[in-house]
């Protein structure tokens, strides 16, 4: 008996207690509901009732009268009319909203969910900086990779260069009948031996001015310590001497890095000559093969790109022909006007200078002017100040030329690239890869402007040729809808 009095005090009190917690829910719910006007009452929550069934009406239970033998006068008078019973009302089933709960209950003034209340221009900015961090590190994932395989990576671009610059003299043998293996080494050929010509005949030139080169030096810097002591500047032969005396200082404390730097340059020789060959090899294999090489690439892309791809490869070729030509061309007028101007105003070394130009000028904009700064140096230490002045004019003055005539007249509409992306690309391009960077950096640029120009021209066509069709199907429906309207009063 002690043991069920027990139980029975426990169970009265764990009832207590919900039905204390029902009470605390249900006063709850009331101040829901007295706060949110719109929520749905009280009864409206629970099971509505099932349809009430609604009496038959049809005429089958008059049949029986006449089965008993009774007439249907007598039976309607006997029956009478039935009563029409109202309609039973439509059975309303209540849907609990979405997100419903004590106090939570969805209104029209209220987001259906969370995502709904971010304002549109932050979730466009929001789904727009994912994206762009995904292609940034997708940028500097092919980045990092291709300062790893930095080498590869520069001979390849480089013979991309050479084989536009040479390619065309192949295409003009093949079209003559030679073989391609005969056109291939024999215009391969000849750029080296020419590349071969132009380093030889700078080393000649070098070499055969040197020793007055060196005298000229000599003398210039010994006026310009005469220049510093009667000049504006009035320095005095011990400031000149200790001066001197802190750079040999600097140099001989300075051996353990020169070595080191010796090593680098050492290390940095063999990289360029392994960078050479591979140049070579790439350049002789697309001459020779560049077709099959292109089909081979292609075959690598996804099905539905080839396409695209395979009409916009030759555009981007034609584009990087173009560039290559064009800047041979610049380049060689830059380096034969300044070389000119140097030697008339009787610089040293006017042919190598020209020559470094040259070279400097595959580089638009800057690269001969950097290059052609060698030159105003050469002329500050063995002409002096005022000649070293006279060539940064003709320097100047090639450069403006450059960009206001020799650039359009030559490249023309092939290579349409805004002047300020070449800077950017070129300072982009040789901070990432140094001289080799901003000498490919305008190529790519010009490259990759033709291609995604082409990609989207096709896909305005492609959206073109879809709404046609679409504006076809359109008409041709309401053709075949109204041919059977009008043909209908004819028929009648």
């Amino acid at each position: 008996m002690a043991r069920g009095g027990k139980a029975f005090k426990a169970v009265a009190k764990g009832m207590a207690v919900v039905a204390s917690a029902a009470a605390v829910i249900e006063r709850r719910r009331r101040a829901a509901m007295a706060a949110d006007p719109h929520e749905l009452p009280a009864p409206a929550l629970a099971e509505a009732p099932g349809p009430v069934p609604v009496p038959r009406t049809d005429p089958a239970p008059a049949a029986a009268p006449l089965a008993a033998g009774v007439a249907p006068e007598a039976d309607a008078e006997a029956i009478g009319e039935a009563p029409t019973l109202p309609p039973a009302p439509a059975t309303v089933t209540a849907t609990p909203p979405a997100h419903s709960g004590f106090g939570r209950e969805h209104h029209p003034g209220r987001p259906a969910t969370p995502a709904e209340a971010v304002p549109w221009g932050l979730r466009v900015a929001a789904e727009s900086t994912w994206r762009l961090l995904l292609l940034g590190a997708a940028l500097y994932v092919v980045f990092y990779v291709v300062d790893m395989l930095r080498l590869v990576a520069f001979s390849v671009l480089a013979s991309l260069l050479i084989t536009a610059l040479l390619e065309p003299s192949v295409s003009w043998l093949r079209r003559r009948g030679v073989p391609r293996s005969l056109a291939a080494g024999g215009v391969f050929l000849s750029g080296l031996a020419g590349i071969g010509l132009v380093g030889w005949f700078v080393v000649w030139q070098v070499s055969t001015n040197l020793p007055d080169v060196t005298a000229q030096v000599k003398d210039g810097v010994n006026q310009l310590r005469d220049w510093l002591i009667t000049g504006p500047l009035h320095l005095t032969q011990q400031q000149i001497k200790d001066f001197a005396d802190q750079i040999t200082k600097a140099i001989t404390t300075n051996t353990d890095q020169l070595t080191s730097a010796s090593i680098t340059g050492a290390q940095i020789a063999v990289e360029i000559l392994t960078a050479l060959l591979m140049t070579f090899f790439t350049t002789f294999f697309l001459l020779y093969d560049g077709s099959r090489i292109w089909n081979w690439a292609l075959r690598g892309l996804p099905r539905q790109s080839r396409f695209a791809m395979a009409g916009a490869g030759p555009k981007a070729w034609t584009t990087l022909t173009a560039y290559v030509r064009g800047t041979v061309c610049v380049a060689f007028i830059d380096a034969l006007c300044i070389g000119i101007g140097v030697d008339l105003l009787g610089v040293p070394l006017a042919m190598p200078l020209a020559v470094i130009i040259f070279l400097g000028a595959f580089v638009p904009l800057v690269g001969a002017l950097v290059t052609g700064t060698v030159a105003v140096l050469i002329a500050l230490v063995t002409q002096g100040p005022w000649t070293a002045l006279m060539v940064l004019v003709v320097l100047i003055a090639v450069m403006q030329v450059e960009s206001h005539i020799l650039q359009p007249l030559i490249l023309g509409r092939a290579v349409r690239v805004h002047p300020l992306g070449v800077v950017l690309g070129v300072a982009a391009g040789g901070i990432i890869g140094g001289i080799g960077g901003a000498v490919v950096a305008v190529p790519l640029i010009a490259v990759t402007n033709t291609v995604v120009g082409h990609l989207r021209r096709r896909n305005e066509a492609g959206q073109a040729v879809f709404t046609a069709l679409e504006a076809a199907r359109e008409a041709a429906e309401r053709t075949a809808a109204t041919r059977p309207a009008a043909a209908q009063p004819a028929a009648d």
